[in-house]
């Protein structure tokens, strides 16, 4: 049967957009709601129970308003809490991890690669899993990237300095396919670009994540088929002016944007 409900979509800021927009690319008959924790961003560099106590809490929230599946458009949340995710609720739980793993093992021509992300995402070794041994796997913390790009920056001089500090390491390791793995990086791939030359492949999650979720979805007869327009909810816990912003940034159109307190369930 033909579900209208929502898609749950959740970040810690804005930076699952960039997923939101290719889902929104791929299913335009689906409806979004969107929640962004601005209020306790950046996730990057916490402690991993922390990061799972925040992605509980907001997954939670979003299954009391039946969605109808949760995607999860955080690096950081998915490496510290998508198995605790997926048991806790009856709904279909995806992630950008194994998307773009295999998407990068799709493009790569000589079979070595690099990701780069957060902090804790780079802490945990989760690409690392997602790809096995089929590839010679260099990665990199950048945890500079997410914080300039919540201001709006992807030009300046700081900025472009500290991608080569970041980048170098994995330039001399000869990569030719660089995995963005932060939702946030699709914003920098122009710099990422510069630096790393034009005969590197770089593969962002979000396009391969947005094709788990219409397959996911079509295998179950979950898709929305209400011939009116859908209804999307763009939602932060910090503040609406600059989330909105960046959202429009984001998604390329202009977006209502309200904020929200999630409450927790415990």
């Amino acid at each position: 049967m033909a579900d209208p409900r929502p898609i749950g979509v959740f970040d810690s800021s804005v930076g699952g957009l960039t997923v939101a927009r290719a889902i929104l690319d791929q299913l335009p008959n689906e409806s979004i709601l969107y929640v962004g924790d601005g209020a306790r961003f950046p996730y990057g560099p916490r402690p991993v129970e922390e990061i799972r106590g925040f992605a509980m809490e907001i997954a939670g929230w979003l299954v009391e308003r039946d969605v109808k599946m949760l995607v999860i458009a955080c690096n950081s949340v998915e490496v510290s809490a998508i198995g605790d995710i997926a048991a806790a609720h009856a709904v279909p739980v995806l992630g950008v991890v194994n998307p773009g793993a295999r998407a990068a093992i799709a493009a790569t021509r000589n079979g070595v690669v690099g990701v780069i992300g957060t902090l804790a995402t780079i802490a945990t070794g989760a690409y690392q899993r997602a790809l096995g041994g089929s590839v010679s796997l260099h990665e990199a913390a950048c945890p500079v990237f997410v914080e300039h790009v919540e201001r709006g920056d992807t030009t300046s001089d700081g900025l472009r300095e500290a991608a080569r500090r970041y980048l170098a390491p994995l330039k001399e390791a000869g990569i030719d396919t660089l995995i963005l793995g932060c939702t946030h990086y699709p914003l920098l791939a122009g710099l990422l670009q510069m630096e790393m030359g034009p005969d590197v492949v770089l593969v962002s999650s979000a396009e391969e994540t947005a094709k788990d979720v219409y397959a996911a979805l079509s295998r179950t007869g979950a898709l929305r088929e209400d011939p009116a327009p859908p209804a999307h909810t763009f939602l932060t816990t910090g503040e609406e002016a600059p989330f909105q912003g960046l959202a429009e940034r984001f998604l390329g159109h202009e977006v209502a944007v309200r904020a929200v307190k999630v409450e927790s369930r415990a």
